[in-house]
């Protein structure tokens, strides 16, 4: 039967509706797999299931003040669906959005995404090669809550009012394309009394845009790169507040953001135009930022003299470059004790001038408990680890409103979803079990067949675009799909001994890093040292690594008529090598000349390789016209 979205059993009480690929997530990596597989394959019997209300992922739910992207937008975009309109060089979170829509609206599968619907389990059917997945509808604005925040609610008022329906479905094919960025981390353990505050506490990541910040004590816990985006506005217009108190653990890398060709005023003015009307330039923009940041990889993160030398003249020129900019006082706070790169870089364009606004203050002294109106800070401080910090008595800091900007359960790969593979296996305990989240190329682990995730494990940079990385993991995944679809294959799955290979090959190249032997703790890495993060080469080495597969390194379940196509093929060359011997020795007889047998050997290849492909097309014709494309 044609691969096609249809219902099985529809008469009877174990209905099911039955989807050849269903696409967890409708941000960036789901959009980039739902265009492909159209563009690519030509195929659209699939559905993207997302628990938020709007389509674009992280960027649909991060709408605090300032959020931007901090890579320049020519490159933090689709290869295949390139805009030439960014109104600047890194535009607003809102239009990249718009981008997002725009490019679902552009390749038509707008309509093939369900939002507010959270997929709860995936579990594996051995008997039956499918996947059986459990949906669930959430009541509209739901999905756009934490994991967390939704649990409380199921608790206070019952699970109606979170979740209005719950269906069984099944699929052929699962590809998780959740990200890492899904859920915010809670309150941290160690700040006593959250119950007894009297003002709003919320995630930069779930901003609340009901809440009225004119004439607010304002607290920010972090210093990440959310808070320095959303920090510097919010004593400005329209929200106005009263004061900002930043808490900061340890300080960050800041750099400059990159500069727009001409300036970022001359560029928004003049870039889209050019972009859109200079044949090869938004092209040419987006392979010189590519080659620019592959550079920064080669020259600051690798552990070798050449890269630890550069480390230390990138070190001394932003530590000068931040003491002409911020006060004096704060100085010796933001100087980092560790190498830069090992933490996330800050791309800076507002944070370090808005220290010297009067609202604004920046300390280190630990957070210690939060009560009815104000956070209880000290006594000492956390940074730097000087003599005299122990000397900062303990204060109180007025607060009507607190900010959570303390990043994303980062190491916690997939969650909330639950996947359960072969023998019953859970995807997550499988991962912990073998030391830590992991997967074969950061899209396959063993045991799970016909299961893809985009964005896996160990795939994240920390100094590209992780969209490029994704639609690398796109176009990977999809020499498999396409197996799968055509009929030639039922199951393909990941070899237990090259994962194995595969996640000790990073562990132990992460080792030469600056991430892992740089002075820091991060979110990169959990406590036991564990990178699940980062991938420990250039991004270059990612995309030949996707482009050229190791197809020993999988199981591919062949069905029979694989079998015949396979067979039919080794005949047909098998054929095209005979008849090219019989001509050699045909011409040897004759006693023709050199040129007369490569005249001869031509022609015959010519039309064996016409012949080949002929028969090639009409099997693909007859193939594709199967599947009802």
């Amino acid at each position: 039967m044609a691969e096609t979205i249809r219902r099985v059993n529809g008469y009877d009480q174990n209905a099911y509706t039955y989807y050849p690929i269903i696409i967890v997530g409708a941000g960036a990596s789901g959009i980039a797999m739902a265009c492909r597989l159209k563009q690519e394959l030509g195929f659209d019997q699939f559905r993207i299931f997302d628990r938020q209300a709007g389509i674009g992922g992280t960027w649909w739910i991060n709408r605090y003040p300032g959020v931007a992207c901090d890579v320049p937008a020519a490159f933090y975009s689709f290869s295949f669906a390139q805009n030439p309109n960014w109104t600047s060089f890194h535009p607003p979170g809102r239009e990249i959005v718009q981008y997002y829509h725009d490019v679902c609206q552009s390749y038509r599968i707008t309509d093939k995404v369900e939002l507010n619907t959270d997929i709860e389990q995936c579990r594996w059917l051995e008997d039956e090669q499918v996947w059986e997945v459990t949906l669930k509808r959430l009541v509209t604005g739901m999905g756009d809550l934490g994991s967390k925040e939704r649990m409380k609610v199921v608790e206070e008022k019952g699970e109606a009012a979170v979740y209005s329906d719950r269906e069984i479905v099944r699929a052929k094919i699962v590809i998780s394309a959740v990200g890492g960025l899904a859920e915010p981390k809670g309150w941290p353990d160690d700040i006593a009394g959250f119950e007894s505050f009297k003002g709003p506490v919320f995630h930069s990541a779930r901003w609340d845009e009901s809440v009225d910040f004119t004439d607010k004590d304002v607290v920010v816990i972090g210093t990440g790169c959310s808070s320095a985006q959303l920090v510097p506005r919010l004593p400005e217009a329209p929200y106005n507040a009263k004061s900002v108190t930043q808490l900061m653990r340890s300080p960050p890398w800041v750099v400059p953001s990159p500069h727009a060709p001409g300036g970022d005023e001359w560029w928004e003015k003049n870039g889209p135009a050019l972009t859109k009307y200079v044949p090869g330039l938004l092209q040419t923009l987006r392979i010189t930022i590519f080659a620019a940041l592959e550079g920064t990889f080669f020259k600051t993160f690798p552990n070798t003299d050449r890269a630890t030398k550069n480390r230390k003249m990138m070190e001394e020129k932003m530590i000068a470059r931040m003491k002409r900019i911020v006060p004096e006082k704060y100085h010796e706070m933001l100087t980092p004790n560790y190498g830069i790169g090992c933490k996330r870089r800050i791309f800076d364009k507002r944070w370090y001038s808005s220290l010297n606004n009067a609202k604004i203050e920046l300390t280190t002294q630990p957070p210690k408990r939060i009560n009815e109106k104000s956070v209880t800070i000290g006594p000492g401080a956390l940074y730097p680890p000087s003599a005299d910090s122990g000397d900062l008595p303990e204060r109180d800091v007025p607060a009507d409103i607190v900010i959570l900007a303390n990043g994303f359960d980062i190491t916690r790969w997939l969650h909330p979803l639950r996947v359960t593979g072969k023998g019953g296996k859970d995807l997550v305990e499988t991962m912990q079990e073998r030391g830590g989240p992991q997967a074969y190329q950061g899209t396959a682990m063993d045991g799970f067949p016909n299961f893809f995730i985009i964005f896996g494990p160990n795939t994240a940079t920390g100094h590209s675009s992780v969209v490029f990385a994704s639609e690398n993991m796109v176009n990977y995944s999809l020499k498999f799909i396409k197996l799968i679809l055509s009929g030639d294959v039922s199951t393909v799955e990941v070899k237990h001994q090259a994962e194995v290979d595969y996640t000790a090959e990073m562990q132990s190249s992460l080792k030469n890093t600056v991430w892992m032997s740089g002075g820091c703790s991060s979110w990169y890495y959990t406590q036991n040292g564990w990178n699940s993060t980062l991938y420990p080469y250039s991004q270059i080495d990612f995309w030949r690594r996707c482009v050229f597969p190791k197809w020993n390194d999988w199981n591919v379940a062949y069905t029979k008529k694989g079998v015949r196509r396979q067979r039919r093929t080794r005949a047909l060359r098998l054929l095209a090598l005979a008849l090219a011997i019989v001509g050699i020795r045909s011409f040897r007889r004759s006693g023709l000349g050199l040129a007369d047998v490569s005249a001869f050997l031509r022609q015959t290849l010519n039309a064996i390789v016409g012949k080949v492909l002929q028969a090639g097309s009409l099997l693909k014709e007859k193939t594709w016209s199967g599947l009802g494309l």
